[in-house]
């Protein structure tokens, strides 16, 4: 049995964003990238999994599309314990190009389970495991919180409203998961640090599609107003300001 664990190349969450170009271009200067959280997360509990020899995990491996640049962040995939990686050397357009180019992919090599996060930090889309899925013409499950093998079946927990549904679908599946997957994500161990070095990356070259999306502009949010401050001496100012002005009651 094989995992497959689909990651994103993400600006660190507290790096302060800059565009360039007339907001056209995110300003790359100074960022530090990492594994999108999500992603991240379905690596560690794909890992947890196969520690357990029970499961007959052969491998995990991580997949992402991509430029040479995004080559550290792979590499810090195979530290925290992927057997090996896959790197299709194109820009991440847009989810659908993505997408497409990850079944392009599995299709001429197929894996038992494919993991993909429910979103990247970014763009936040959520829409390349579903798509996924589709491309490939096997099921997915999303809202993913728990995911478990037992006899060689999988059992999945996604939430719904008001609670939790159980369920198991036939192999191969794409579960896109979410937070709860695993507690915390795995850190890389000195021993993984050197390990990864020697581990290997399948460079493909992507397949010709057009994306379907075109990125017109990027627009910064509005600056918060300034924080005002009520004497504690004083609430029916508080409720005011938060009934006329703020609109919460």
């Amino acid at each position: 049995m094989k995992i497959l664990v689909c990651i994103s190349n993400v600006p660190d969450t507290t790096t302060k964003i800059k565009f360039v170009d007339d907001l056209k271009k995110l300003d790359e200067t100074g960022i530090q990238w990492i594994i999108n959280p999500w992603d991240e997360l379905a690596l560690t509990r794909a890992l947890e999994l196969k520690d357990e020899p029970a499961n007959g995990i052969e491998k995990v491996t991580v997949a992402h599309v991509g430029l040479v640049g995004s080559e550290p962040t792979i590499r810090k995939a195979l530290a925290i314990g992927a057997d090996d990686a896959i790197r299709i050397n194109a820009d991440a357009a847009d989810g659908y190009f993505v997408a497409f180019q990850l079944a392009e992919v599995l299709n001429n090599d197929p894996y038992d389970i494919i993991l993909c996060g429910i979103e990247s930090s970014d763009f936040n889309c959520s829409t390349v495991g579903g798509m996924l899925a589709e491309f490939l013409g096997i099921p997915s499950v999303s809202a993913v919180s728990a995911l478990n093998l037992e006899n060689g079946e999988d059992v999945i927990i996604r939430e719904i409203d008001g609670g939790n549904e159980t369920v198991t679908v036939p192999m191969p599946f794409v579960a896109i998961v979410q937070k709860g997957i695993t507690k915390e994500p795995r850190i890389p161990s000195m021993r993984g640090i050197m390990m990864a070095r020697s581990k290997p990356i399948n460079v493909i070259e992507p397949a010709a599609i057009e994306a379907m999306t075109e990125i017109i502009g990027y627009e910064m949010p509005k600056p918060r107003a300034a924080c005002k401050f009520v004497d504690a001496e004083n609430p029916a100012e508080l409720i005011e300001l938060l009934q006329n002005e703020a609109k919460l009651i």
